[in-house]
């Protein structure tokens, strides 16, 4: 286990680069998200197990989620309470080089396109997702989660109207396969997947945990139809997409293939292992990260037969003291993990 302190700044999200084995991206927030400024950190694995800084750069709002730009290994996303979007280039100093400001409320997520590289997306709490071109100060389209208006889009020539919503989205990931779908969930306890070459873009809407607010999803790596949703109802649940009705289709909601549990609080980050199609990681309120074993029965969507949490943790990490807030997975070592949260800790450690 390697560890590295940000004095004064509370993790909120860490991210390994594509490009780099040893380096890994931090986002952080003054006085807990809550008022002030943010620090992106960028930090170095030495060879003998000590983590340095390369470099950081401070904002003036706390950073929420960062991601590394996929055609550029000097460059690194973050998104900001104040509404903004920065993309930073690590070798220069102080400022961004490029700025994204359409959002009316915090941006809680960005993420990265694995397969068309020349697009991003970011959630925001005012309810919407927004397709960026990083060469574009203005979003390419505009994906509204409202539940009257769930069917909507609308292009982004200009700052998006303020929609009346208190419908925040917590995050938005495209798939790793499909260059045009992603998937966003949100404090309705809804999760969409959404395809943004169709007219209408909606494609898939279903109440996930109960109610209760989602905080992340994230799409299988090896299994395109699998999504891991988490939420504020301590559990994470595994989807099978070809199982999900079409939106307003009559019948029963949908169920998860399978369900996780052992966390005690809100699962705050979930994410499937970049090396193996059955293994995730998590953090959570309760201060722990967690390995899971994804356990479903393959045979689940023929038969009413499903294989629940049972002995699927493989791993608790319990060395953060206050909420474990990001996570992610090293691209390069396998096994190994990162992990951020309000302590002002980062971890790297073996996790499988």
């Amino acid at each position: 286990m390697f560890k590295y302190r940000t004095p004064g700044y509370n993790g909120y999200a860490c991210k390994y680069s594509p490009f780099y084995d040893n380096k890994l991206a931090v986002a952080t927030a003054a006085n807990y998200g809550l008022v002030g400024n943010g620090k992106l950190a960028i930090l170095s694995i030495q060879d003998n197990g000590m983590i340095t800084q390369d470099t950081e750069f401070e904002t003036q709002d706390g950073l929420f989620d960062v991601a590394w730009s996929e055609l550029h290994e000097n460059q690194v996303l973050t998104c900001a309470g104040d509404g903004s979007i920065s993309l930073f280039d690590i070798t220069l100093q102080q400022f961004p080089i490029q700025k994204y400001q359409e959002h009316t409320r915090e941006v809680f997520s960005v993420y990265w396109n694995m397969v068309d590289k020349s697009i991003f997306c970011s959630s925001s709490w005012d309810g919407t997702v927004k397709i960026w071109s990083p060469n574009r100060n203005q979003s390419m389209l505009t994906l509204v989660s409202q539940q009257d208006m769930s069917h909507s889009a609308e292009p982004s020539a200009a700052p998006s109207r303020k929609h009346p919503n208190s419908n925040c989205i917590y995050q938005a990931s495209f798939s790793p396969r499909d260059p045009f779908q992603l998937v966003s969930v949100s404090s309705s306890s809804h999760c969409q997947i959404w395809d943004i070459r169709a007219p209408q873009p909606l494609q898939l809407d279903f109440v996930a945990h109960n109610g209760m607010e989602i905080l992340s999803c994230d799409y299988n790596k090896y299994r395109p139809t699998v999504i891991a949703t988490a939420s504020v109802d301590k559990s994470i649940k595994i989807w099978d997409l070809r199982m999900i009705p079409p939106p307003n289709s009559p019948g029963p909601s949908p169920s998860p293939v399978n369900k996780l549990l052992g966390h005690d609080f809100a699962v705050r980050r979930v994410c499937w292992s970049p090396h193996s199609s059955d293994t995730l990681l998590s953090c959570s309120y309760d201060m722990t990260c967690r390995v899971w074993k994804d356990q479903t029965d393959e045979n689940a969507k023929f038969t009413n037969n499903r294989l629940w949490h049972g002995h699927s943790l493989l791993k608790t990490f319990g060395m953060h003291k206050e909420f474990a807030i990001g996570c992610d997975w090293s691209l390069w070592g396998s096994g190994f993990a990162a992990s951020v949260g309000w302590d002002e800790m980062c971890y790297v450690w073996k996790a499988v």
